[in-house]
């Protein structure tokens, strides 16, 4: 992977004020009652029965479904911006994995798209950070993190995320 290619790159920074940390600014950020609704809808699709209810209550919180997306029991996409998340066509985001779109840190914050490509794979308990891509085809093996954008047809694991040796 290239430099400009780097998640890092693409983020989106935004400082903020004084001696608090950007956490205690977030409702300058986001509004608290889009914030709430967001929160009840990520509730309902982290544990509703249904695929189709799941898929419906992420796209109701701005989500980008596409057809025949299985979402996991307990899975969180970011509450704070769930419109930064694209879940193309037949990709599955395993038990209880996490697609964050925002990293609250000291001084600032950084806001990155998180893109699940076709018939994509993320384990159980995964979690994917802002501004990476996982690519068509790609597999995130179940407790990784992921850091770094994943190419086509890859398969990762681990913390950090990293190739799988197939010799």
């Amino acid at each position: 992977m290239t430099d400009d290619t780097r998640r890092h790159d693409r983020l989106d920074r935004v400082a903020t004020p004084g001696p608090l940390n950007s956490l205690q600014h977030w409702t300058d950020a986001k509004s608290p009652l889009r914030v709430t609704l967001n929160y009840l809808l990520v509730l309902l699709a982290r544990i509703a029965p249904s695929l189709r209810l799941r898929n419906r209550a992420l796209r109701r919180a701005g989500v980008t479904v596409g057809e025949g997306v299985s979402w996991g029991l307990e899975a969180t996409p970011d509450v704070f911006w769930p419109e930064r998340i694209t879940l193309e066509d037949h990709c599955i985001v395993g038990y209880d994995a996490v697609l964050l779109c925002h990293e609250f840190l000291q001084d600032e914050y950084r806001l990155g798209d998180v893109v699940v490509g076709e018939r994509a794979m993320i384990g159980a308990k995964a979690v994917v950070l802002p501004g990476v891509t996982i690519g068509a085809g790609a597999q995130v093996g179940a407790n990784s993190l992921v850091v770094e954008d994943v190419p086509p047809g890859e398969t990762v694991v681990g913390v950090p995320a990293e190739p799988v040796d197939r010799d």
